[in-house]
């Protein structure tokens, strides 16, 4: 039986864009392009790694998110993955980490596994626990922050770089993984690969193919709320020292002023 795959993607809002929020206060994803979040590039390619030095094995890359989300996918297909699945119902909009981590942990027992791959984190939210809550959802051990990681034999060995050691780690399959940006750059898709992933197959679920109440996710289920924002004041002109001899005791003073020192 072939290895099963499974990566965990985000379609997330271009950061180089102006981000803001609705008027609901969740992120305004229609005021901004979108894309594959950065860091889940490196899930994926460390996915096809594994399956390439496999050799009989599939990868799936799964998502939840608007009818825009599929753009993520097909950069994952176009990138070497065989299929996509992909969540999307309206109910969905504004679930939390909870909620998302339910909804994924439901499409991946619905698609199968033994192995799920993630990324470090979103670059939107940046929360980083998506990884650990799926371990926990789903029964089975998690590696996390690797930058290296091997599959051979029913076990998952990974490399965790800290800041004052290096751990070696091991679990059996299935399991959760995560990687990190040092884990390997990742692929740009050909266009040999491009044209492929419009042929690819991606599913489509919703919350009742997942077995979820629409209460469990949503603004609704969230268990987090964010009760008011405010727009980042414009950039001001910064304070010109003009050094005339005394330039070093008012730059002083001015750091001392604003408590910098």
């Amino acid at each position: 039986m072939s290895l099963r795959i499974v990566v965990c993607v985000k379609y997330v809002p271009d950061a180089t864009g102006d981000r803001r929020f609705a008027e609901d206060t969740t992120t305004d994803r229609d005021a901004v392009d979108g894309l594959l979040s950065e860091l889940d590039e490196y899930g994926v390619e460390q996915a096809l790694r594994i399956a390439e030095a496999s050799g009989d094995a599939e990868v799936t890359v799964l998502t939840v998110g608007p009818d825009d989300a599929k753009d993520a996918l097909r950069k994952a297909l176009s990138m070497g993955a065989d299929k996509a699945v992909h969540v999307n119902d309206d109910d969905i909009h504004g679930t939390d980490v909870i909620g998302t981590s339910a909804i994924l942990a439901k499409a991946i027992e619905h698609t199968g596994f033994d192995l799920v791959v993630c990324g470090m984190a979103s670059t939107d939210g940046t929360m980083g626990v998506v990884p650990a809550l799926l371990a926990e959802r789903l029964g089975v051990p998690q590696v996390t922050l690797l930058s290296e990681v091997t599959v051979a034999d029913g076990t998952v060995t990974g490399r965790r770089d800290g800041d004052a050691a290096t751990e070696l780690l091991q679990a059996a399959l299935p399991a959760v993984v995560s990687v990190t940006d040092q884990s390997g750059e990742a692929r740009y898709p050909s266009f040999k690969g491009i044209m492929a992933a419009k042929k690819k197959p991606v599913t489509a679920l919703d919350l009742d193919d997942l077995g979820l109440d629409a209460g469990q996710v949503g603004l609704a289920g969230a268990w987090t709320a964010v009760q008011s924002v405010t727009a980042r004041p414009a950039r001001t002109a910064g304070t010109v020292v003009k050094d005339e001899g005394e330039g070093g005791t008012q730059l002083a003073a001015f750091l001392a002023a604003q408590k910098f020192i």
